[in-house]
């Protein structure tokens, strides 16, 4: 995948990391590292500038993180009402744990959204919750701008700065993806052991 991405990017310069890095947002596998850190690269061997690969793929990333908001519209609450009435029993999923992540992303949405576009995975998918809970667009739009130009900021230059040995930042944010990785499957183990005792209890 490596080698494709870098053909793009040589072959269509902003316009290639626009399009990676919108498709890494719909399509999270696709890592952002490497289109980042090999878009930073290429301003010290090619005639694309620094300030320029982080517009285009600041603006790749707004695009995908709308395209997966809309996604989340189609899925509101009133359509995860019905279905939870249909497959509740085996998802073990009731209304009232709906409304209550509903309840919390509205008090808490838009700080997600921000941190969130710094974690890996998490980054792309963090817009389809925001999309369920209706959080304001304008408001979606703007936190996703300013989380996803810090990320995007820090792994250009990064990428620019080694220069050649840009594929050492990748090696580097492979770890952190792998203990972050590590981390939410770990969250989500905890999270169905807690679910169940207490649905235990309350039987």
């Amino acid at each position: 995948m490596e080698s494709w991405i870098q053909s793009l990017v040589e072959q269509y310069g902003y316009w290639g990391i626009f399009f990676l890095i919108a498709l890494e947002n719909v399509f999270p596998p696709i890592p952002s590292e490497v289109i980042l850190t090999f878009g930073g690269y290429m301003t010290t061997r090619s005639d694309i500038t620094i300030v320029g690969v982080i517009i285009a793929s600041t603006l790749g990333a707004v695009v995908g993180a709308v395209i997966l908001y809309c996604l989340g519209l189609l899925l509101d609450v009133e359509r995860m009402e019905k279905i939870i009435d249909r497959y509740g029993n085996v998802l073990r999923l009731t209304k009232e744990d709906l409304y209550k992540a509903d309840s919390w992303f509205d008090k808490y949405g838009i700080w997600t959204v921000l941190f969130c576009r710094l974690i890996p995975l998490i980054r792309s998918l963090i817009s389809i919750p925001a999309g369920m809970a209706n959080m304001k667009f304008s408001l979606f739009l703007l936190f996703t701008t300013i989380g996803t130009l810090v990320w995007n900021t820090i792994l250009v230059n990064l990428g620019a700065s080694v220069g050649k040995n840009w594929n050492d930042i990748v090696l580097i944010m492979d770890k952190y993806s792998n203990a972050v990785y590590v981390l939410i499957a770990a969250s989500f183990v905890l999270v169905v052991i807690w679910y169940m005792k207490k649905r235990k209890k309350s039987a």
